[in-house]
């Protein structure tokens, strides 16, 4: 399983570190959009890795993005974080939109930070760049 992310936005980061943390099977691979692979990843999977309106969860070679990829990651990480699955309750016609407008919003909403620099241990040894 393997996650592309924007190595330059704070909430991406916060992400990561909420991946690194909660995956006890050490399964998860964090790859960052701007690294070739992460940008060719996204491209694979339809999506610009340019404006990234999205991130991008790949498990058994099926992509999930947007709110349905934090849903599957949190079935994945288990216990408690399975309870994102009510977020279906949203229909797809609000969830999509709204997930593209705190992308776009990003660094506006939660700053910026350097994803591949994160002191944390736990995410360096998932990082892939």
């Amino acid at each position: 399983m393997f996650t592309v992310m924007d190595a330059h936005c704070a909430l991406c980061a916060r992400g990561a570190r909420w991946i690194a943390r909660n995956d006890r099977a050490g399964a998860f691979t964090i790859i960052p959009v701007q690294s070739e692979l992460g940008g060719a990843l996204m491209r694979h999977y339809g999506l610009d890795p340019v404006d990234p309106v999205s991130w991008l969860y790949v498990e058994h070679g099926r992509a999930f993005t947007s709110l349905d990829a934090l849903i599957r990651v949190g079935r994945r990480l288990g216990g408690v974080w399975r309870g994102l699955v009510v977020l279906r309750l949203l229909p797809r016609a609000v969830q999509d939109p709204l997930y593209r407008l705190v992308a776009r919003n990003r660094y506006r909403l939660f700053g910026r930070a350097d994803l591949c620099a994160l002191p944390d241990p736990q995410v360096q040894k998932r990082l892939l760049t």
